[in-house]
């Protein structure tokens, strides 16, 4: 049976997004993505100066371009803190999300983001998902932060360690982890239980955090889809975090006792 146009063409974008490169730049995002053997290398140009500070990393690209630090030769914006390193690849293929969320002998969390779209935002959710050993952090393929320079420079070495997975529809990704067992509290400001309740009575399952951008926060049908609805207490009248801040503070609060 021949597949539908739109089917055709969903699938050759996905190839072609599989198949783009960015540039990762700075001493740090570009040292760990050098080191890690998952992540396609496919042009490093270096000062001699960050050269140097690479040291031995730099055996794990390609054969580094030596670059005049006054006259940088890579397409990156004009406020990119560069330090002399810059390393074109391909984005990270992290595996199926069942595979990569499937539960074990622990209590797995993974975050889920709800259009989440500032690069640095999600780099430091990356962070804190290491931190507090998430499993994965999920986000839609479209509407989301796509692997960047700024995200990885955010994120601090995190985006190298941390499952980063994009999915064709949050929902979906929802239901199917609530298959693998898992319950899904969604962050919500107005919710009428707290996060410590919500965790309270998960302690024994794994959990998806679902969080959603700042200033809309969660849609619909992504509240809907949550088994829990919870908020973050604070100690005033009046408390608000953004998303980064309350991703690390919902890890911390349903971490593993």
């Amino acid at each position: 049976m021949k597949k539908p146009t739109w089917v055709i063409d969903k699938e050759k974008a996905k190839r072609g997004e599989a198949r783009a490169s960015f540039w990762l730049f700075g001493l740090h995002a570009v040292r760990d993505a050098l080191l890690n053997p998952r992540r396609e290398k496919l042009r490093l140009v270096v000062t001699r100066n960050a050269a140097d500070r690479l040291g031995e990393a730099l055996s794990h690209g390609p054969e580094p371009e030596i670059a005049d630090p006054r006259k940088f030769p890579v397409p990156l914006d004009s406020g990119s803190v560069h330090q002399g390193a810059a390393l074109e690849v391909r984005a990270l293929d992290w595996g199926s999300l069942a595979d990569v969320c499937a539960p074990s002998a622990e209590t797995p969390r993974v975050v889920l983001l709800d259009r989440v779209s500032d690069p640095h935002n999600v780099g430091a959710i990356l962070r804190s998902a290491e931190v507090f050993g998430a499993r994965a952090v999920i986000a839609p393929a479209r509407h989301a932060a796509p692997e960047t320079g700024a995200l990885a420079k955010t994120a601090s070495g995190a985006l190298e360690r941390q499952p980063y997975l994009r999915v064709p529809n949050l929902a979906r990704a929802m239901e199917e982890l609530r298959g693998l067992g898992y319950g899904l509290i969604g962050l919500d400001g107005e919710a009428e239980t707290g996060l410590a309740d919500a965790a309270e009575e998960m302690s024994d399952r794994p959990v998806g955090l679902v969080l959603g951008a700042e200033g809309p926060g969660l849609r619909a049908l992504t509240k809907d889809t949550c088994d829990r609805l919870a908020r973050i207490e604070a100690a005033g009248a009046f408390g608000s975090l953004n998303v980064s801040n309350a991703a690390a503070v919902s890890l911390y609060a349903t971490r593993p006792r």
